[in-house]
């Protein structure tokens, strides 16, 4: 039953779309092509509400229907090459061109969050912003110390924006679950969970502030990405002070060839840092979209927007690190070992199959630059691969594949010869030899050396307890399994319904002796005796329970 907010929502939603006439875009696509007469009859048409070219309307659309909307709209602008440029183009300036709020309104924020007036902690603050974008918006500002910094102020009102369109997502998860097919596999309701999780989190600035102090942490000394410094004294839950930076924006190719900038350099160490995130400091930022992203003219990277982080688990960084090297290697038997070890596909897929259709889908991408490879193809490749071998998505990466899309779509914008592979394949074969080869084995023994020396006096005494014990006849060994838990549970239900059937059919027995001995006269049902009836009843029902 879907509640009165989320019906609301959806009718907001229907609302939105009409007003922008945005039914020419559903009937446009292939499904509903032959159908378009009916766009004679949808209201935009006749009441002329089709202003402005179609992608600047889809772009009002999405800043009107709210921040998870333009999110996916700043998702799609990283691919351009899989846009048409008119839409390519709009989308892009929802990166950090969504209408803002009132300035005063700001300002109310800023002095009611810091408890002072905005002129004791800032010399001079700009009222209007300098970007804005669907959670929050930033304005310039210069601290009494003298340095220029940032002043993030969260939107008002936003999570209960943000809470309701979420609800709407697990309405439509709900629905998947019971009425999709592919719900099982797929997970939705899983996917819906994740992105809940991490969209709450981009609502606390403190919490952003921490994230970006972490990643400076672990790029301090880098030459390829530089972090802004957080002014703690002046961050709280919906305000954030940061150092101010400067840079071309990421996205602006034709500036940053004017000013020289090695766009293949760049391109080269933006694959490099998303793979130091991900395998040297399991903590990736996943929200690189060109609004977050600037250069120096050194080619040096300067990030901002640090409110959705990733990380993997230790088993999942493994898998994922052996099955890039394996793809880069072209060892596609091993791509398809893994993903049946790791539980992406049934145990039961046979490795043979899975292997050939790794191999037919990535086979054709290999030694090709990025603008040669036709990614719509072979996203669809691999969607049609997953589904034949019944590939459950993995909410868990879900924010890891954006990021690499995001990646990969600012390497085909700044250097679209940039051969992808070659370029990551040595950083992950470095971190493989020192995680899993003789290096890291010993790495591992050392930092385990101070731990061992503590506990190793007390062996001698452990072992001599255990001889002793075991001479004695004293000696006890606790096992437990999951496994064998489950073999125990099982034996026990096994014996609950064998005795249950021994016991139904002895009372079947019973009655069948009862009915046929001669002079014995009980209460009558029927034409059989009523003991006969309860024995026979008791034992079929003992009987069933037993077989069932």
């Amino acid at each position: 039953m879907i509640n009165p907010t989320t019906a609301f929502r959806l009718i907001r939603i229907q609302r939105v779309l009409l007003r922008y006439g945005l039914d020419e875009f559903v009937f446009n696509l292939h499904l509903f092509r032959p159908l378009r007469y009916l766009t004679y009859l949808s209201p935009s048409y006749f009441l002329g509400k089709r202003k402005g070219s179609r992608g600047e309307r889809l772009r009002k659309a999405l800043e009107d229907l709210g921040p998870i909307f333009v999110k996916f709209g700043q998702i799609l602008s990283t691919r351009q090459d899989l846009l048409p440029p008119d839409i390519g183009e709009e989308l892009s300036r929802l990166q950090d061109n969504v209408p803002p709020f009132a300035d005063d309104l700001a300002r109310q924020i800023i002095e009611s969050s810091l408890e002072v007036p905005i002129e004791e902690v800032f010399s001079t603050f700009s009222p209007s912003p300098l970007a804005s974008a669907s959670v929050a918006q930033v304005h310039t500002a210069t601290l009494h110390t003298g340095e220029d910094v940032v002043v993030k102020v969260l939107r008002p009102g936003i999570e209960k924006i943000i809470n309701s369109d979420v609800g709407l997502l697990y309405t439509l998860a709900e629905l998947a679950n019971k009425y999709w097919g592919e719900a099982k596999r797929l997970k939705p309701l899983d996917v819906v969970k994740e992105f809940d999780h991490t969209i709450h989190d981009e609502l606390d600035l403190v919490r952003e502030a921490a994230n970006a102090s972490q990643l400076r942490r672990n790029f301090e000394h880098s030459e390829h990405l530089y972090v802004p410094d957080v002014y703690w004294d002046y961050t709280r839950q919906n305000v954030m002070v940061m150092e101010r930076i400067y840079g071309t924006p990421i996205g602006k190719i034709d500036q940053l060839r004017e000013k020289g900038v090695d766009l293949k350099l760049l391109a080269e160490r933006g694959v490099e840092i998303f793979f130091a995130q991900v395998f040297r400091d399991n903590f990736f930022h996943a929200d690189m979209h060109p609004g977050n992203i600037f250069a120096s003219d050194d080619a040096k990277y300067l990030a901002v927007d640090f409110g959705i982080m990733g990380s993997v688990t230790l088993e999942d960084q493994r898998y994922l690190a052996e099955n890039f090297l394996a793809f880069f290697q072209r060892d596609y038997l091993r791509v398809a070992q893994l993903h049946i070890e790791s539980g992406w596909v049934p145990k039961e897929t046979r490795v043979d199959e899975f292997e050939s259709a790794i191999r037919a889908v990535c086979e054709p991408i290999f030694e090709k630059p990025l603008k040669e490879i036709s990614y719509g193809h072979l996203l669809l490749r691999l969607f049609q691969t997953a589904r034949r071998f019944d590939m459950e998505v993995q909410p868990q990466l879900v924010l890891l594949q954006k990021t690499l899309l995001n990646i990969e779509g600012l390497g085909r914008q700044l250097y679209p010869d940039l051969d992808l592979w070659q370029t990551a394949k040595p950083y992950l074969e470095e971190w493989y030899k020192n995680k899993v080869g003789p290096k890291a084995t010993f790495n591992k023994l050392k930092e385990h050396l101070p731990m061992m020396g503590e506990k190793l006096p007390e062996l001698p005494e452990m072992m001599y307890q255990v001889l002793s014990d075991a001479s004695k006849g004293e000696l006890e060994v606790k096992w437990r399994s999951a496994q064998l838990e489950e073999i125990k549970q099982q034996m026990a239900k096994n014996h609950r319904k064998s005795i249950m059937a021994i016991c139904g059919g002895s009372l079947l027995i019973s009655a069948a002796v009862i009915l046929g001995l001669d002079g014995f006269s009980p209460l009558m049902l029927g034409d059989a005796p009523l003991t006969t009836w309860v024995l026979g009843v008791l034992g079929g029902i003992l009987l069933f329970n037993a077989l069932d």
